[in-house]
């Protein structure tokens, strides 16, 4: 039996990379794109803009839920990016970091870009350089998806464990252009 040189098994993890990829872009599509009521596009549209801190609960496995208390702002462009931060106090950041969620300089920030599943009502973050399935770390690890409700102009985006129990709960309410 030959073996393969280097050169033929990078050819072979460009080519499955190239295939994996392929999986996550969208399919072709004939004719004009749906940009009416309940389509992807009227989502990312609704999301796009700044929305400010309603709420935000943090529910650590086998720990009392976190209530933090303090200004947010989330912000969804027109390319998909999400970020996320929020201001804490030093108590509620001690509390945050026992549970996992890493604070730095009083804030909490999350951010990347996102993908949003209308059949499903998730956003998913791509991570750059990294799998998008991964073993999670900590309850608002930009690997789980957050699954998103509107109600008027309110976004709640919560984050659940394998169990499919929430580990976090955001309130968001739009803030006017």
């Amino acid at each position: 039996m030959r073996t393969m040189n280097a050169g033929t098994w990078i050819c072979i993890g460009v080519a499955i990379a190239a295939l994996a990829g392929s999986a996550y872009s969208a399919p072709l599509q004939k004719g004009p794109a749906n940009t009416g009521p309940g389509s992807l596009a009227a989502a990312r549209k609704y999301l796009e803009g700044r929305w400010s801190l309603v709420s935000y609960d943090v529910f650590p496995p086998g720990k009392p839920p976190i209530q933090i208390r303090g200004a947010g702002t989330l912000t969804y462009d027109g390319f998909g990016n999400l970020q996320v931060e929020i201001r804490v106090d030093k108590a509620t950041g001690a509390q945050l970091e026992q549970a996992g969620v890493p604070i730095t300089n009083g804030m909490l920030s999350i951010g990347g870009r996102t993908a949003v599943d209308m059949q499903r009502r998730i956003l998913t973050y791509f991570l750059e350089g990294q799998p998008p399935l991964g073993a999670p770390s900590g309850p608002l690890a930009l690997n789980r998806p957050r699954h998103w409700q509107v109600e008027g102009n309110v976004l709640t985006l919560t984050t659940r464990g394998e169990d499919g129990q929430p580990l976090s709960v955001g309130r968001w309410e739009k803030l006017q252009r």
